[in-house]
C-alpha cells in the first residue's frame, strides 16, 4: 500500500468538506475566523489519527454487533483527552470553539473513517488515512475562514487587511458560512473538471 497515496487521498480525492460534502456542522459553525477553522481542524485531526490507530489495532477482538457502539467509545476518549489538554493549555482556543469540541465524538467524518478504513486496514495505513483526512478538513476549514474572516472583518489570523468600509457582516453570520463555502465547493468543482 502506498501511504503517500493514502493521505494525498484525503486531502484532494475524499477532501470531507469540499468533495464527500461531510462533518458541515463544525465547518459552517467554527469558521468565523481563519484561527477558529484552523485550529477545529486540527482538533478534529488528532482524533482522527488516534481514533483510527487504535480501531485499526481492535478491530480483530470487536464483535460486529458491537463495532459502533466500541468505535464511539473509543472516539469520545480521544476527545475527553483532546478537551481536558485544550482546557488546560489552551483555554482562549476551548473557550472559541466551545461546544463543538464534545461534538468531536459524533462527527461523522470520523465513524465514517473508523467505518470504512480503519477497521479494514492495518495501523500505519489507518495513521496516514488520518493524516490525509485531517489535513484535508483543516485545510477546508482554514480556507473557509480565511475567506469569512477577510470578507466579513477585513482581516485574516487578526490581520487587518482592509478597511472597516469594506466590511460585510453577512460573511461572520451564518448565512455567509453557506454563501462562501458553496462558492468554495463551485471553485473545487471547476479546478477538478479542468484537471479531466
Amino acid at each position: 500500500m502506498n501511504y503517500f497515496k493514502v493521505i494525498l487521498n484525503g486531502l484532494i480525492k475524499e477532501n470531507p468538506t469540499f468533495v464527500l460534502l461531510l462533518g458541515m456542522c463544525p465547518t459552517l459553525a467554527t469558521t468565523t475566523s481563519a484561527i477558529n477553522g484552523l485550529s477545529m481542524g486540527l482538533a478534529t485531526m488528532f482524533v482522527l489519527i488516534c481514533s483510527n490507530v487504535a480501531i485499526s489495532l481492535i478491530k480483530n477482538l470487536t464483535p460486529d454487533m458491537v463495532r459502533i457502539p466500541v468505535f464511539v467509545v473509543v472516539i469520545a476518549a480521544f476527545v475527553t483527552i483532546l478537551q481536558m489538554m485544550l482546557a488546560a493549555y489552551l483555554p482562549a482556543i476551548n473557550e472559541s470553539l466551545g461546544l463543538f469540541i464534545p461534538l468531536i465524538v459524533v462527527n461523522c467524518i470520523i465513524l465514517g473513517r473508523a467505518e470504512a478504513f480503519a477497521c479494514k486496514n492495518n495501523p500505519i495505513a489507518s495513521a496516514c488515512d488520518g493524516i490525509g483526512i485531517g489535513l484535508g478538513f483543516t485545510c477546508a476549514l482554514t480556507l473557509l475562514g480565511m475567506v469569512r474572516e477577510l470578507l466579513g472583518a477585513g482581516s485574516i489570523f487578526g490581520v487587518t487587511l482592509l478597511p472597516e468600509t469594506y466590511n460585510t457582516l453577512l460573511f461572520v453570520l451564518p448565512p455567509g458560512a453557506f454563501i462562501t463555502l458553496g462558492f468554495l465547493i463551485a471553485i473545487v468543482n471547476r479546478l477538478k473538471a479542468g484537471k479531466s
